[in-house]
């Protein structure tokens, strides 16, 4: 059986074929996202099915699948290739001239937080740069950044495995979101009336932003009449005009045009903030062109 007990029989190109491959799960994404002729990549694979004894990769719907061996080797084989591009100075990010796809997830909360602002940046400082975003459960996203299939995600994420790092974008607090027509000249939003009122919720998963706000009137020994679920956080405000609905609602999602047109006023009770985070994996520690897109991304959630 073949091992790889000798480093000197190793290619490391190989190792970096290998890793795209278990990334793409597609050989021409593989040899696009390399720079390579597709037979070359194949040629490579061969390679590697012959030094690792094993397949490594099995055709399937779509793409390839990898085997139980290849799983057990991209987690490993990312860590190690991402310290020796460390060594060899893959600490150097040159924005300007880089080509590269980072792959972001989170919700359209998010999205139309950051995505504006960051990429004009992007257009501007890194033009070779492309973004792939995406969004799923809270569940699935951390197993994305776990197996290394996302970059970066954006969100509110309670608990992380200990692979992964989290830093807090902002402190974000709720307002309640009325049509004005809907409120007597001079009144404000007792409780009493917003209990008695039907409501909106934004349902996009796992409880999120909605949990926080029953929690809070669970408290009180209070619970709200949910009138309306929707999965977006787009149209929400739009439903709420003309009617008697309330949405309690992140701050920053009513930010610009969202929020126009409607009267905005405070929760007649108390409701805990949360952190708005983003997560990645400690493998990416000494990845520079993630340390840029984390500073570009803070940068675009700063006001004004």
């Amino acid at each position: 059986m073949h091992q790889m007990n000798n480093l000197r029989a190793v290619d490391l190109n190989l190792l970096v074929i290998l890793e795209a491959l278990l990334s793409e799960r597609h050989l021409s994404r593989a040899a696009e996202r390399l720079h390579m002729s597709q037979p070359a990549v194949s040629h490579a694979l061969a390679r590697l099915r012959h030094l690792l004894d094993d397949p490594l990769l099995l055709r399937g719907k779509g793409g390839f699948q990898p085997t139980a061996r290849a799983l057990e080797l991209a987690r490993p084989l990312a860590e190690a290739l991402q310290s020796v591009r460390s060594v060899l100075g893959g600490a150097v990010f040159e924005a300007a001239t880089a080509q590269r796809v980072f792959r972001l997830a989170m919700s359209d909360y998010g999205a139309a937080l950051i995505l504006p602002a960051l990429l004009r940046r992007l257009r501007v400082e890194a033009p070779g740069i492309d973004v792939a975003v995406s969004y799923a459960s809270r569940q699935a996203v951390v197993a994305g950044v776990q197996d290394g299939e996302i970059d970066l995600a954006l969100g509110v994420f309670p608990q992380l495995p200990e692979q992964l790092h989290r830093e807090t974008l902002f402190e974000e607090t709720f307002v309640c979101a009325l049509d004005p027509a809907s409120l007597a000249p001079g009144e404000s939003l007792s409780l009493q009336t917003y209990l008695a009122r039907p409501h909106v919720l934004v349902a996009s998963g796992e409880g999120g932003m909605a949990a926080e706000v029953d929690a809070a009137l669970a408290q009180l020994g209070q619970a709200r009449r949910i009138a309306v679920r929707v999965p977006y956080w787009t149209v929400a405000p739009e439903v709420v005009m003309g009617t008697d609905l309330i949405l309690t609602v992140a701050r920053r999602a009513l930010h610009g045009s969202a929020g126009q047109g409607l009267a905005l006023c405070s929760a007649p009770f108390a409701i805990a903030p949360f952190a708005f985070e983003v997560i990645r994996h400690r493998r990416t520690d000494g990845d520079a062109g993630i340390a840029w897109l984390r500073a570009a991304i803070a940068t675009a959630t700063e006001p004004g």
